[in-house]
């Protein structure tokens, strides 16, 4: 079973595939959609208005069945967690796989369960950025559990069988709108709110450029110190500065406005998100690595794509909030077993595509914002949806599995400082030609990512990551 990797761990990972237990989740949530008229007229569409399918938002299952559930779950890759639904309703989540958790409700009296039926499914509950903005996007005027930028907010609508519930977390697991245990962690005292907003407008305000990264750095890392201790947890802190950082990224890429919207016309936000792409120097990459496990962040696996590959990355996966990043950086042929996410590395005599980037464009963490979001899609329909709605073009996919499709969106181009041409100039790293086209028309900045997943598969494809860090070399361009 796949587990979270410390430091240390192997530069690659083998994430496995469950066609099995995406089978028989996708049959729970058909089942649940059958039930609710207003879930399966929402999930009909979801294609075509915003390019995702209605199993990515999914949250959690709350369903009923037999003695023999809970095995029948276990065979499918799941595991008991230490959290409950309800008293007598355990919850199951899938490590291994990018699958929603499930509760189980205790059969009525009597009942078997024999494992070839398939559950009863009372609930199926989406995530979203904001409940109040679903309530308002489907005018349907809910009443909304938990106290306004709460750890859990979950409003319902009912349905001839199944009901749909629209939840919204803040780096909480549980299923309590007024959670005794964050009650007790503070999370839920009168000025919790308004803490949180402080924390998350210090961390929108902050500043981004500096003539010396090391003094960014210095003043980035007192920041984040302000935004934990006024949200009161590394967790929260952790939701509240990817929300910034999402925002940030936006304001500067077209394709994620256009797709925001669509996605905001169903009340839906950015909570199909899939990971954060950094861009990093090699200089500090260990302070990158340090900021986000000073947010609860832990070691995933590790990438050095091969000889000739010229790029690294550290993948990190929150076990709270569920975020994931995917952080990359210039990497030799010989640096392959180096610990690059804490020791640092000498310069490279001539940067890679990624230190490029980042000498044109500034840290991901600092000036630049990151390089990507990618989220979960349905990859036909996004690649039409922002080519008819917007005229957004997608370059050819880098990967194109079955359970894995992955494309960037034509990149957005930004204007390049000219304090920074000269210094890449200077070293050497673009000639006269490349310097001159670069001041005149700027270079790639941010992608949207159109991905796709199936089988749970929860991993990366490295050789086609490669080629496409390859060809959005700005020396391409």
């Amino acid at each position: 079973m796949a587990v979270v990797m410390e430091a240390g761990a192997p530069p690659s990972f083998e994430w496995r595939r469950w066609p099995e237990t995406e089978a028989f989740v996708d049959r729970l949530i058909a089942s649940a959609l059958e039930g609710n008229a207003f879930a399966r007229a929402l999930a009909e569409r979801m294609p075509g208005e915003t390019g995702t399918r209605f199993p990515v938002w999914v949250d959690h299952l709350v369903i009923t069945g037999g003695r023999g559930l809970g095995v029948r779950l276990e065979g499918l890759g799941y595991r008991r967690q230490s959290i409950t639904y309800a008293v007598g309703a355990p919850v199951f989540a899938h490590e291994g796989g990018i699958f929603p958790r499930i509760a189980v409700l205790p059969a009525g009296p009597g009942s078997n369960g024999p494992t070839g039926d398939l559950p009863t499914v009372r609930e199926v509950a989406i995530k979203v950025d904001s409940a109040a903005a679903f309530s308002r996007a489907h005018d349907l005027g809910l009443d909304i559990q938990g106290y306004p930028m709460g750890p859990y907010r979950i409003g319902r609508i009912p349905g001839e069988r199944t009901t749909l519930a629209v939840v919204e977390r803040r780096a909480y697991m549980g299923f309590e709108p007024f959670a005794s245990e964050m009650s007790r962690e503070g999370r839920m005292k009168p000025q919790a709110a308004r803490d949180a907003l402080a924390a998350l407008d210090l961390w929108r305000a902050r500043r981004r450029r500096f003539d010396d990264d090391a003094e960014g750095f210095d003043a980035t890392e007192a920041t984040l110190e302000r935004v934990i201790e006024l949200a009161g947890s590394t967790d929260l802190a952790c939701h509240l500065v990817f929300e910034a950082e999402r925002e940030y990224w936006q304001s500067r890429n077209n394709a994620a406005r256009v797709q925001k919207a669509r996605q905001d016309r169903l009340g839906l936000g950015w909570a199909n998100h899939d990971h954060h792409t950094f861009r990093c120097s090699r200089r500090f990459f260990p302070r990158i690595m340090a900021m986000f496990t000073r947010l609860g962040f832990q070691l995933r696996e590790r990438f050095h794509a091969g000889a000739h590959a010229g790029w690294g990355a550290q993948v990190l996966e929150h076990p709270v909030t569920g975020i994931v990043i995917f952080a990359d950086l210039d990497l030799a042929t010989e640096e392959a077993s180096e610990d690059f996410a804490h020791e640092v590395l000498p310069e490279l005599p001539r940067p890679g595509t990624v230190g490029l980037w980042v000498a044109l464009h500034g840290e991901s963490i600092l000036e630049a914002g990151m390089h990507h979001l990618e989220a979960q899609f349905d990859f036909e329909y996004l690649r039409n949806g922002l080519k008819a709605e917007a005229g957004i073009e997608t370059m050819p996919p880098f990967s194109d599995f079955p359970f894995l499709r992955q494309a960037f969106t034509a990149g957005e181009r930004w204007t390049v400082d000219p304090r920074r041409a000269d210094r890449a100039h200077r070293a050497g790293w673009i000639d006269e030609a490349q310097h001159a086209k670069f001041l005149r028309e700027g270079t790639i900045g941010s992608h949207l990512e159109n991905l796709e997943r199936r089988e749970g598969y929860k991993g990366f494809n490295q050789q086609a990551v490669s080629a496409i860090i390859a060809a959005t070399d700005p020396r391409l361009h």
